[in-house]
């Protein structure tokens, strides 16, 4: 007898009954009854339960995230130490305008950052909650992921540069390689960044060209504009110059530019002259380096380079060019002695 109600148990509850269909076939001892109270009552309480467990998992992990990439895109914002603040409002003023931009873009790598990586957990978590759920209501799995792994294989195998192009771009955003508004060189492509996504990268050249570069392929970069920049002066000046004269006038024309403090080129340490850089064929080379805004040593250099250009000419300094002597030969076609003859 305890046989036949086993057997019937197990028709009716499976060879692992749950509580409610065993306790519903135990008041009733009928196997319709039993199969409807584990449909109607105990599976879906389990459906309920792992849905509510998926959206409460899938909100800490929400907030975990958002987090860790608000403390990722944070550790990149370089304070400022007191050695480059001065007692100059303009100058103050203009440190801490940079300061509100690095944690701007810190708060946009964030966001970017948090909704990659959102998007990423949401599809584990919600992709296993649905599995869960097909094994509740009797669906077999085992050859629904046997099926899933092929596919899953199959599809990696095309979508090689597509992971890695995604993969590429979360790396981009943590290290903080480049963001929106750098001037990049990539190797493909040089100009200001537009856009970052998910797979590629959007560059704008100085000719207006918009290249659309791919995260993966991008073996190295090189940013312009990414906390300061440097801007290098080669002056070529004659070889019969006063070099210390030639130096202090390129030194006064410096500092003057970076008192003034240029808005849009606006040099941030004291210039350096450095002093003779090489011998060339034509001139001898004085450098000097100049430490600017980011992505404003372009416009440091046009203004520097005009007055350089005016300052050499008022105190009569030589900027040389290529100079070429040329010997004219003319032969004479008549033969010797013809001259004698008239």
């Amino acid at each position: 007898m305890a046989q036949e109600i086993s057997q019937s148990l197990e028709d009716a509850c499976g060879e692992n009954p749950n509580i409610m269909c065993e306790w519903v076939f135990g008041r009733t001892n009928s196997e319709t009854w039993a199969e409807l109270a584990d449909w109607f009552l105990d599976r879906p309480l389990r459906i309920v339960f792992i849905v509510v467990l998926a959206w409460i998992v899938s909100r800490v992990l929400r907030k975990i995230v958002r987090k860790f990439a608000a403390e990722v895109a944070e550790r990149t914002v370089r304070p400022r130490s007191e050695q480059e603040f001065d007692n100059r409002v303009m100058r103050t003023m203009s440190r801490m305008a940079q300061d509100q931009d690095q944690r701007a873009r810190a708060q946009k790598r964030a966001i970017t950052l948090g909704a990659m990586l959102e998007s990423l957990v949401a599809i584990i978590i919600w992709t296993t909650a649905a599995l869960l759920v097909l094994g509740e209501i009797g669906v077999s799995l085992g050859p629904l992921i046997a099926s899933a792994g092929i596919a899953g294989i199959a599809i990696g195998f095309g979508a090689q540069s597509i992971v890695r192009d995604f993969l590429a771009g979360i790396f981009v955003i943590i290290e903080d390689q480049y963001g929106v508004g750098d001037v990049i060189d990539t190797g493909e492509a040089t100009g200001k960044v537009e856009e970052i996504g998910f797979r590629t990268t959007r560059i704008r050249d100085v000719s207006g060209v918009l290249w659309t570069v791919p995260n993966g392929v991008m073996q190295r970069v090189g940013n312009y504009s990414q906390i300061w920049s440097m801007s290098i002066f080669d002056m070529e000046v004659a070889y019969d110059t006063d070099i210390d004269h030639a130096m202090a006038v390129m030194k006064r024309v410096l500092d003057e530019a970076w008192k003034e403090e240029h808005e849009p080129a606006t040099i941030i340490e004291e210039p350096e002259v450095q002093g003779v850089q090489a011998f060339g064929p034509n001139a001898i080379v004085i450098r000097a380096a100049v430490k600017t805004d980011p992505a404003e040593q372009w416009a440091v250099a046009r203004l520097i380079r005009g007055r350089l250009k005016k300052a050499f000419d008022e105190e009569g300094i030589e900027i040389p060019f290529p100079q070429r002597t040329i010997w004219l030969r003319n032969e004479d076609p008549e033969p010797l002695g013809s001259g004698l003859n008239n």
